[in-house]
C-alpha cells in the first residue's frame, strides 16, 4: 500500500489527480491505494464524513488514521480506552477499507510506561489492525527497553511504525521550511522490524535527489522481501513541502518495478515534478 500524508494539496495540479469532476479523495484514490490520514489526530470527523470517505474510494483502497491526540498524548493510555473504543466505532463505517489505526506516542512516553501500552493494546478490539509509533530514544537503543517494546507489540500483533527521517536530516537545511520541519519530525534511528503483518514506513525526504534516493533504495528490497513473506507494507511519503510528495511515491514505484518486474506495482498516470535544492542539480 502506497500513499501520501494527505489526499489534497492546494498546489497539486488538477492533471496530477484528475480533473475537477468528483471529490479530491476519489481522484487521489485512482492513483494511490492508501493515505496517511492525520486529521483524526487533531479532531474526529462526523459520521456522515466517514460514510462519504467510504463511498469516494474503490474497494481496494485502505485508510490509515491516527488515534486522537487526546488518547495518545493526554493522561494515561489505560484511562483513555473508552475514548479509543468510540473512535474505532466511528471509523468502523469504513469496513474493510480501514487498513491501520496508528497510535503515535510522544517522546515523553518511555520504558516505564510500557505497562500502560500493554493494558491499552489488550483492551482494543481484535477486529482492527494497529500500529504504534514511539519516539523515546531508549526504544531505539537495541537494549532491554526496545526488546520489551517489541515483545509487547508482537504479543498483540501490533505493527511498529518505522519513521525514516534520514534524508530529511541529511546535510544543511536548504530552506526555512526544511529547517522548520526538522524541528517537528523525530530524528531517530531506523530499526527495521516487522512485529506484525502490516509494516508501516513513514518516509520523510528532503529537497535533494541524491539524499532521497540513497535512503529510499534499501526500502525497495526490504518491502519486496516482506511481500514475498506474505506481509502487506504500508509506505507513506512526506516532503518538507508535500507538494513534492507524489514525486517520492513515483520514484519508489518506478524503481521497484524496474527491479521486480514480475511483481510490478501500478504506475501513476501522471509525471510529478519536484522542487530540489540547487545542490541536487549536481547529481
Amino acid at each position: 500500500m502506497i500513499g501520501l500524508p494527505q489526499w489534497q494539496h492546494g498546489r497539486w495540479p488538477a492533471t496530477w489527480f484528475g480533473h475537477t469532476s468528483g471529490s479530491s479523495l476519489s481522484r487521489y484514490a485512482r492513483q494511490l491505494n492508501s493515505v496517511e490520514g492525520n486529521t483524526t489526530f487533531y479532531h474526529l470527523p462526523a459520521a456522515e464524513t466517514v460514510a462519504g470517505w467510504y463511498k469516494a474510494t474503490p474497494d481496494h483502497f485502505r485508510f490509515t488514521f491516527k488515534f486522537h491526540q487526546g488518547i495518545s498524548h493526554q493522561g494515561r493510555l489505560s484511562h483513555n480506552i473508552s475514548e479509543a473504543a468510540q473512535q474505532l466505532s466511528l471509523l468502523s463505517a469504513l469496513e474493510h477499507k480501514l487498513g491501520i489505526v496508528m497510535l503515535q506516542l510522544p517522546a515523553s512516553f518511555g520504558p516505564s510506561a510500557l505497562p500502560e501500552l500493554d493494558r491499552f493494546l489488550a483492551a482494543l478490539p481484535s477486529a482492527f489492525h494497529y500500529a504504534v509509533e514511539v519516539r523515546h530514544l531508549a526504544f531505539f537503543a537495541k537494549g532491554e527497553a526496545e526488546k520489551a517494546l517489541n515483545r509487547c507489540l508482537i504479543k498483540y500483533r501490533a505493527n511498529r511504525v518505522i519513521m525514516d527521517t534520514r534524508a530529511l536530516f541529511s546535510g544543511n537545511a536548504d530552506c526555512e521550511l526544511t529547517a522548520e520541519v526538522r524541528t517537528k519530525k523525530p530524528k531517530v534511528p531506523v530499526n527495521v522490524i516487522a512485529t506484525s503483518d502490516q509494516p508501516v514506513i513513514r518516509f520523510v525526504g528532503n529537497n535533494n535527489h541524491s539524499d532521497n534516493m540513497r535512503c529510499l533504495m534499501p526500502w525497495i528490497t526490504k518491502c519486496h522481501e516482506w511481500r514475498l513473506a506474505g506481509k502487506t507494507c504500508y509506505l507513506f511519503f512526506h516532503r518538507p513541502d508535500n507538494q513534492d510528495a507524489p514525486w517520492l511515491a513515483q520514484q519508489f514505484i518506478q524503481q521497484y518495478n524496474a527491479r521486480f518486474a514480475a511483481y510490478a506495482l501500478p504506475e501513476l498516470t501522471f509525471n510529478p515534478t519536484q522542487t530540489e535544492s540547487p545542490q541536487s542539480s549536481l547529481f
